[in-house]
């Protein structure tokens, strides 16, 4: 290649062919500098977002990135095809004042009266009768302690012929852990902790030292391996009611393992499969590596929407016969742009634009039927969609290959037929987001415990999982709920353990 910075120009050949030769190497050149440049840029901003910016992907309203409006708005309407009005979103219920003491909460009630004399009238010298009181309310804490439980089973005898001894049984069952140290309390909030507070173990074993209790982070980790075991059953019940959903949602995240014949760890996975309303749980599964089998097990039976994001290792669950329909994720889609917005702020902007108009039509939608949400999207939806699309085809002629923006453009296009079908269907989403929320305890949690220690630990990991973000999911109070199973499901009938799942969970009158 001949370098552009030293050209000289008296040393240029006569020959035509071979100047023409020289100019293509040096655009060819030229080119693959200003890809660089767009890469290098690409990554400084990446880098910068991380080490110093907010992980918001909002862009500021200011900016101008509706200049499609003008031409979306530019069409006179024809008065003869005005399609018909849109059904009305139903007003969200309007939240009460933020309740700061809740009504059920304990409560302790302390007096604080006046003396003898301060109870007579310092005019006639009487005693003054009591009218009412005024009150000054707080929230108070008391740190959570621990109690010994001894179970005392009474024994009998005969004293006339001093035989036939008889002892109260042990209930069934005497604890979580046969013959174990821990109730069903303090491995319940052992699992709380950990897989919804994201403390670990080792934090939570200095924790009860403070309180004189010593449990060595090892015995910790052995009783979370014997809970989940035991739980382990309700997460297959989970995994098949979110298989007999009619649109799946799964995603998967990056769990660190620790191999004990490596000094370092390596990256495994836990994913994730999310129900849709009807079957509103999520169950997880940990797997050493991201291979596509996983997925194609798990999913193997199932028929209907699958929405994922682009990873290659989806690709062939919907292969033609499949009885599955993949379903795009928009979010994704403008991550891509957002990304990309440094390297090219005005189509960056423009298609985040685009992509914004799409969830103000989703806002719209909010509150109503499957049915009267896909007649908005048609009609709202669907005219944004085209314009997006040809701004896509018409802009995409125009953009380095290999450039960041030009990797955006890629996405959305080879996504397009995948992002355009939840306009159809009221009862999809235009986006993967509520999966990627029920992962977001799995992200806190590895910033703090930063690895599992063998396999077996990721496999309890998903079942704590499973449980916890399932309890979210429908509203039940983590704590509660895994105490009450861990105690129920000793004894509770294998037909019915559907009844144990957080979504069918009835807690029991006496529970707390």
């Amino acid at each position: 290649m001949h370098a552009i910075a030293t050209l000289d120009l008296n040393a240029l050949p006569d020959d035509s062919e071979t100047l023409k030769k020289m100019l293509v190497e040096a655009g060819e050149e030229l080119q693959e500098r200003e890809l660089d440049v767009l890469r290098l840029k690409h990554l400084l901003g990446r880098f910068q977002r991380w080490q110093f910016g907010a992980k918001s992907e909002r862009v500021p309203e200011g900016q101008q990135i509706f200049a499609f409006y003008g031409t979306l708005e530019a069409e006179p309407a024809d008065e003869s095809s005005q399609p018909e009005p849109l059904p009305r979103a139903r007003p969200r219920p309007k939240r009460g004042g933020y309740r700061v003491i809740p009504a059920d909460l304990p409560r302790q009630v302390v007096v604080q009266d006046l003396t003898a004399d301060e109870k007579r009238c310092p005019g006639c010298g009487l005693e003054r009768a009591c009218i009412g009181f005024d009150e000054t309310r707080q929230i108070d804490f008391t740190p959570a302690s621990f109690f010994e439980y001894v179970l005392r089973r009474m024994k009998y005898a005969c004293t006339g012929c001093e035989k036939h001894v008889a002892t109260a049984p042990l209930p069934v069952p005497a604890g979580p852990i046969e013959k174990g140290l821990p109730g069903f309390g303090l491995l319940a909030n052992i699992l709380v902790a950990k897989y919804a507070d994201h403390l670990p173990l080792y934090r939570q074993s200095r924790i009860y030292a403070r309180h004189g209790v010593e449990i060595p982070r090892s015995t910790l980790c052995d009783w979370v391996g014997r809970a989940t075991t035991l739980l382990s059953p309700i997460v297959e019940a989970i995994m098949k009611d979110v298989l007999a959903s009619r649109i799946l949602k799964t995603d998967d995240t990056v769990v660190r393992m620790q191999v004990p014949w490596l000094d370092h760890t390596v990256q495994a996975r836990l994913w994730g499969y999310l129900g849709d309303a009807h079957h509103n749980q999520v169950g997880y599964e940990f797997t050493p590596n991201r291979n596509e089998e996983h997925p194609l097990r798990i999913l193997a039976g199932f028929k209907g929407f699958v929405q994922a994001d682009a990873y290659k290792g989806y690709d062939k669950l919907f292969r033609p016969g499949s009885g599955r329909t993949e379903l795009g994720c928009m979010a994704h889609a403008r991550r891509y742009f957002f990304e990309a917005r440094d390297t090219d702020p005005q189509r960056g902007s423009t298609a985040i634009g685009f992509i914004r108009t799409l969830y103000e039509v989703e806002a719209m939608a909010a509150g109503l039927s499957p049915q009267e949400r896909a007649a908005v999207r048609r009609q709202k939806a669907s005219p944004i969609l085209g314009s997006f699309k040809g701004w896509l085809d018409q802009e995409a002629l125009k953009l380095i290959p290999g450039s960041p923006m030009s990797k955006a453009f890629g996405y959305a296009l080879n996504q397009w037929e995948a992002l355009n079908r939840y306009v159809d269907d009221g009862e999809a989403s235009i986006d993967n987001n509520a999966m990627e929320r029920t992962l977001r305890g799995v992200a806190i949690g590895r910033k703090n415990y930063l690895f599992v220690g063998s396999e077996a630990g990721g496999r309890w990991a998903a079942v704590a999982y499973s449980l916890i973000e399932s309890c979210k999911l429908n509203g039940v109070e983590p704590y509660r709920y895994l105490k009450d199973v861990l105690r129920r499901v000793w004894t509770h009938p294998a037909s019915g353990v559907d009844e144990l799942m957080p979504r069918l969970w009835k807690p029991p009158p006496d529970s707390s």
